[in-house]
């Protein structure tokens, strides 16, 4: 089965809902995390990425963070972020869930994101909870309000994901007629229960189908990147328009 067969399943699809990991944005040249080059390979994310680390070494956590916010200076939305954008315009698809927190998604034009674990390019106090300006994080800054510490507002270890984006998204799962599945190996809880929790057709595209993945029973399987697949996939629609 081929990029020609998620195009028609696409265009006989009501609603359509994307869930997007890692493996999406490394082509924009962000790393992802467990996998051999990843993060986690050469720091324990207890000690960086936790609600732990910020409250007990806040000077390497922020540190962390800080890395990983300017480093998002040098990185863009690749020609997946921008198709998927393209098909929410067309209707194709309802909503993005994503478990990116770089927000590539929406830089290339996409509206309806359902941010799973939050985001690194805003800051609010972690003591108040008032939003700040990113480089006031960056500047090592304190809350001007209460003067408390400031973070990303990304869902750390140790924390529940966010109750709206969450909800939103259960919703829209709960509703699909189909699901695609890009760029993760679901092996990440709560986020990988979801394409079950789908009555949909489920469909998954990945450079390759991961032990965890493998337990889903997808109806449909695209390995390659989520650029190249997507592009595969759009230029089968424009086929279909003529």
């Amino acid at each position: 089965m081929t990029a020609k067969t998620l195009a028609n399943l696409m265009r006989e699809s009501n609603r359509t809902v994307v869930l997007t990991g890692a493996g999406m944005s490394t082509e924009s040249g962000i790393p992802d995390f467990r996998s051999s080059t990843g993060l986690w390979q050469n720091i324990d994310p207890r000690i960086v990425a936790s609600t732990e680390s910020m409250q007990k070494n806040y000077e390497q956590f922020r540190e962390f963070y800080q890395g990983r916010i300017t480093a998002l200076d040098n990185c863009k939305p690749h020609q997946g972020h921008v198709i998927l954008a393209d098909f929410e315009k067309r209707g194709l698809v309802s909503i993005i869930a994503t478990q990116n927190v770089d927000q590539l998604h929406q830089r290339a034009g996409s509206k309806n994101v359902a941010e799973l674990h939050g985001n690194i390019v805003t800051v609010r106090c972690q003591k108040c909870g008032k939003p700040h300006a990113k480089e006031q994080f960056l500047n090592n800054n304190i809350c001007t309000y209460c003067s408390g510490k400031l973070r990303p507002n990304v869902v750390l270890f140790g924390e529940t994901l966010p109750m709206e984006a969450w909800d939103r998204t259960l919703h829209e799962i709960h509703e699909a007629d189909l699901v695609i599945v890009i760029g993760t190996s679901l092996e990440v809880y709560p986020v990988n229960q979801l394409p079950s929790m789908s009555k949909g057709k489920l469909v998954y595209i990945n450079r390759q189908q991961t032990s965890t993945s493998a337990h889903y029973s997808f109806d449909l399987v695209l390995k390659g990147s989520a650029g190249e697949v997507l592009a595969d996939v759009h230029r089968e629609l424009e086929k279909l328009k003529k």
